[in-house]
């Protein structure tokens, strides 16, 4: 019998994402026996290309505050968004993919990076360069990182993550879709705590 799937719906620039992050790192070890968990790139605001407002860096700054307050996460407010900030998400999610195709054991590893960047460092996670720069961090050659980002392939690839997200019905991140044989069952959406989140995977399971 196939074992379980656990389809994870995120994005690396998505705050609730950032605040959810130790949750899902906890389910890896809890369940990497007893099932697989597999990374989707949800694609929140890929494709952006007018600068912020200063009502919506705001907005999403309120938000930031939310997912501190809730999470204990730690997130750098000074310097953050800067004016002119274009909050354009496809380049973290490519970098995910990319780090992905280079060595697969990566993605969870790379979209941390990514996170800890942007949410508690204050970097420009837009940008190849500071993309290229967490890539070396993590082992991968910078320079074939950069080649590897700038191909059709992975272009076509992320597009790809962006289509299963919206196919599967995910409106908003994180989501978790538990998959047992064809059957796909909904685990949660927005952010949780690690006691519940656990407790609707269980209950599925015994189902």
């Amino acid at each position: 019998m196939t074992p379980p799937l656990l389809w994870y719906f995120a994005d690396p620039m998505c705050s609730w994402c950032w605040g959810f992050s130790p949750v899902i790192e906890s389910l890896r070890d809890d369940y990497r026996e007893r099932m697989k968990i597999a990374l989707v790139l949800g694609g929140l605001r890929p494709g952006t290309t007018a600068p912020m407002t200063a009502a919506d860096r705001e907005e999403i700054l309120h938000h930031w505050r939310q997912v501190h307050e809730r999470t204990g996460q730690p997130l750098c407010f000074e310097h953050a968004l800067p004016e002119g900030f274009i909050y354009d998400t496809e380049p973290a999610s490519r970098a995910v993919v990319t780090a992905g195709i280079l060595d697969p054991a990566l993605i969870f590893a790379m979209f941390k990076a990514i996170q800890t960047a942007f949410y508690a460092g204050g970097h420009d996670v837009t940008r190849p360069g500071v993309l290229a720069e967490l890539a070396a961090g993590l082992g991968m050659d910078a320079q074939e990182f950069l080649r590897t980002f700038d191909s059709d392939e992975v272009r076509a690839v992320t597009r790809a993550h962006f289509r299963q997200a919206r196919q599967a019905g995910v409106r908003g991140f994180p989501a978790l879709i538990l998959q047992q044989g064809t059957q796909l069952h909904p685990i949660g959406n927005g952010w949780q705590p690690l006691d519940a989140v656990r407790a609707a995977i269980e209950a599925r399971l015994a189902a």
